[in-house]
């Protein structure tokens, strides 16, 4: 089960230090803007979108970035980070640091990109899921076409994205195309990355 953490907390620090600086970003993020802020973070970088004069969400553009690492409250908080806390950091031992914090921004930018497509009507999301189920895409791809990952860790992805789709459903106030969107992404990214290692091998 790769899943599974028995790090100290240094140790993680030493070895997951990208995952270790998004979630520290999103826990002062938060924290300031609960706490100094008043809000006024999630006002000026929460991901919008006005089907009127700006379908896309371009006119600012930072936002789809600035959203992945803002959240509605304390349990939008929680979830998100434990989330990020167990299963990204297999993923950053993977592909090296460098290309993970590539990989999970590019997947946030695309969970909106997607979300933004496919809304017709006003929106307004923040939160690090999309770029969360980015990661949760590589693993879907590494369990069903490469098939690298053991017998427990391919139950626990698809659990995950079992439940994780039908919450999205049920629950009111949850993106679900930015959910879908990340985790196409993640499953593409996989794929080309993949390709690409392939490519130099041969």
């Amino acid at each position: 089960m790769i899943f599974l953490r028995y790090e100290s907390f240094r140790g993680y620090l030493r070895m997951f230090p990208v995952t270790s600086v998004i979630i520290a970003i999103n826990l002062v993020v938060f924290f300031y803007d609960k706490w100094i802020g008043g809000g006024a973070l999630i006002e000026r970088g929460a991901f919008f979108e006005n089907p009127v004069d700006d379908p896309y969400g371009l006119k600012e553009p930072w936002r789809y970035v600035t959203s992945i690492f803002l959240h509605g409250g304390y349990e939008h908080l929680f979830f998100n980070l434990f989330a990020i806390l167990v299963f990204a950091p297999p993923l950053e031992r993977m592909l090296k640091s460098g290309r993970y914090a590539l990989f999970y921004l590019l997947c946030g930018i695309a969970a909106n990109a997607f979300s933004a497509v496919i809304h017709t009507d006003y929106l307004a999301s923040v939160g690090a899921s999309g770029a969360i189920y980015g990661v949760y895409g590589a693993y879907l791809y590494l369990a069903t076409m490469k098939k690298t990952l053991d017998e427990a860790s391919r139950k626990t992805v698809y659990t995950i994205l079992v439940f994780g789709i039908i919450y999205s459903v049920v629950a009111q106030g949850i993106n679900l195309w930015a959910h879908v969107g990340g985790g196409i992404a993640g499953f593409l990214f996989a794929y080309i990355y993949d390709r690409s290692l392939s490519a130099r091998r041969n």
